[in-house]
């Protein structure tokens, strides 16, 4: 029986910014980015941005629903956005950058206005909660240098997204809900996630693991890394050749102890993982992913389903 696809439309202001949480995750066939909800066939992005068209910057998600189903889809794009904000969102003002969740069918709008409740009532961000919910219209993918410009200008896009608020946003405002899960933290847990601290090599949890599944990040539980790109490195800490989710792990230039390293931290929790480096294998793209055990929780295969990651059975088959 043949897979039958679904999409799902989400604005959420600059469309650069909406591709990289969704792209390339388990179930998601493809990301778009686009137009709609305005009053003129194919518009450009000048026109679009002069506010005369009607048209929300939007991204369109091709997705098979038996491996990421849509109240996930929801879920990720509430963390991606300021849904208080009604005139755009950080540095981009204006209608084109207002937030809206796109239905498709009435289960969409019912669970998009579920997801949109409880938002509210966990209180989690203390003002309303302005996203609006309309019924899908035609949806005009945008012009070729926007598609992926996540991997096409990557430079430009991590210092825009820094720049523009949206960054540091998503950091503070979605830590706040893993105080709980800090203070559960066992001492090396602690020091290594949240004072910077690296455990000792050779004598940690996962150096020399083998067993088939994917690490999660120990005080988010966000996916970072799977087993199927674990390799031994000789370092005595688990290595990685690259993460589950790109976007989950944030690369920064660390300059403590006098030297040049990149530091992994992980987007959610912004927790400290470890390092990268250059030295990886020549065939998985060179990457080293040096993390240390103490930031990590393993689930294995036959427990992912029960733990909620079901759809990252498919990396095993």
């Amino acid at each position: 029986m043949s897979t039958i696809y679904e999409l799902a439309t989400f604005a959420g202001g600059c469309f650069w910014c909406m591709v990289q949480p969704f792209d390339e995750l388990p179930g998601i066939i493809k990301v778009v980015s686009g137009y709609t909800g305005g009053h003129i066939e194919n518009p450009t992005y000048d026109e679009v941005c002069s506010y005369t068209t009607g048209h929300y910057e939007a991204v369109q998600i091709t997705y098979d629903p038996t491996v990421f189903p849509y109240e996930k889809l929801l879920e990720l794009f509430w963390q991606q956005i300021d849904p208080t904000d009604a005139n755009g969102q950080f540095g981009d003002r204006g209608e084109s950058y207002k937030t809206a969740i796109f239905y498709h069918t009435e289960e969409q709008k019912r669970l998009a206005e579920e997801s949109k409740q409880t938002l509210e009532d966990s209180k989690r961000i203390s003002k309303p909660i302005v996203t609006e919910i309309k019924e899908a219209s035609e949806f005009y993918p945008a012009e070729e240098y926007h598609q992926g410009y996540y991997k096409k200008n990557s430079f430009h896009y991590n210092i825009y997204k820094e720049g523009s608020g949206r960054a540091g946003f998503i950091r503070e405002n979605w830590k706040k809900q893993h105080a709980e899960n800090i203070k559960q933290l066992t001492p090396i847990q602690h020091r290594v996630t949240q004072e910077n601290g690296t455990e000792t090599p050779f004598q940690n949890e996962f150096w020399n693991h083998k067993e088939e599944g994917i690490y999660v990040d120990i005080v988010s539980g966000e996916p970072l890394f799977s087993s199927f790109d674990k390799f031994d490195s000789g370092c005595g800490w688990p290595s990685f050749t690259k993460p589950i989710k790109h976007q989950e792990v944030l690369e920064k230039l660390d300059t403590s102890h006098g030297m040049r390293r990149i530091e992994a931290r992980s987007t959610s929790a912004d927790s400290h993982l470890g390092h990268v480096f250059d030295d990886g294998p020549r065939d998985k793209g060179g990457l080293r992913y040096c993390i240390n055990s103490a930031a990590l929780k393993f689930n294995p295969i036959d427990k992912l389903k029960e733990e909620g990651y079901g759809e990252y059975l498919r990396l095993f088959k």
